[in-house]
């Protein structure tokens, strides 16, 4: 028992029961009591990974950012390659290593190979009246559709490919075929966390706080852009509740992670030594990227085309 004073949630609500099962869906039944522009201070945006947006990137980070989007056949730079813009000649070294194998024809195979390896638990596919209480519309759907495939096809591409770099020091290197990719479509912008309104940041860092490896405040990008639709944002906690528990992800981030690892046996990025006084930086990053982060989210990244593909 306790004598409370102030508020207990990091939504700045009361209690961090805030939510009740009504009408077949979730209510809000407890507003916030502090606002947190006042918990966290003005402007705060929580990330606990240093990087540069692509609108923030000088032209010759801007360049190499193209050569991403281009070779990946993705409209957006994951995380981790805005992360590696901010060490000092990491961004070209570790994009040189890789770029023959993320644009080649092996990659193709390496994506669904690691697809198909992930166990995902039943989920249920929203009925109507669910999506209908999102509040979205078809055009909606069709733009959802588009951020999640852009995450899905980015997200299997960094893992292999920088699990590839990950394997290097042990590996063998050789080139591989590049391939034509077919372009995705163009995908809304990222929204940056302080912008969000305070119930729309709130869901996102609740989504995030499923994906505890990420490290402290990382808000993995796909439920940042994903706030661009706060009605579908509110209604994933509950439609990802079967992928999300602890177990079922953690099945599905070592089989990512072991299928990755199986898929870059046959071939490595190029041999490039690390930059000077990079290497430390360098494998911390590596690896936080491809056994927490990434790992983590592309089982979400999968659960999420099953459920919204009937739609």
């Amino acid at each position: 028992l306790v004598d409370q004073h102030g508020v207990a949630c990091h939504t700045g609500r009361r209690s961090c029961f805030f939510r009740a099962a009504r009408g077949g869906g979730l209510t809000e039944i407890m507003a916030p009591e502090v606002s947190e522009e006042a918990l966290y201070g003005v402007g705060h945006t929580h990330a606990a990974l240093a990087e540069i947006r692509e609108a923030d990137a000088e032209p010759a980070i801007a360049a190499i950012y193209a050569e991403i989007r281009a070779a990946g056949s993705v409209p957006l730079v994951n995380l981790i390659w805005r992360h590696f813009a901010t060490m000092p000649a990491v961004l070209p070294w570790a994009w040189g290593a890789v770029r023959p194998l993320v644009g080649s024809a092996a990659m193709d195979t390496a994506r669904a190979e690691v697809a198909g390896a992930i166990p995902l638990p039943p989920l249920a596919v929203p009925d109507a009246a669910s999506w209908a209480r999102t509040g979205l519309s078809a055009q909606d759907h069709a733009a959802i559709v588009s951020v999640l495939a852009a995450y899905t096809r980015g997200n299997l591409t960094n893992l292999v490919a920088l699990t590839g770099l990950r394997l290097r020091r042990t590996g063998v290197s050789r080139n591989v075929a590049r391939a034509a990719p077919a372009a995705l479509a163009p995908i809304p912008p990222l929204p940056r966390l302080d912008t969000l309104d305070v119930a729309t940041a709130a869901r996102v860092r609740a989504l995030a706080a499923f994906h505890p490896l990420a490290g402290p405040g990382v808000i993995p990008s796909l439920y940042l852009h994903l706030a661009h639709w706060p009605g579908l944002l509110g209604a994933l906690e509950e439609w990802l509740a079967p992928v999300l528990a602890p177990a079922a992800l953690t099945a599905a981030r070592l089989a990512a992670i072991a299928a990755a690892e199986r898929a870059v046996a046959g071939f490595r990025p190029l041999d490039q030594p690390a930059p000077d006084g990079g290497g430390a930086a360098v494998d911390a990053a590596l690896e936080r990227f491809t056994t927490g982060i990434i790992p983590d989210l592309v089982p979400v990244c999968l659960a999420l085309r099953t459920i919204l593909a009937p739609a």
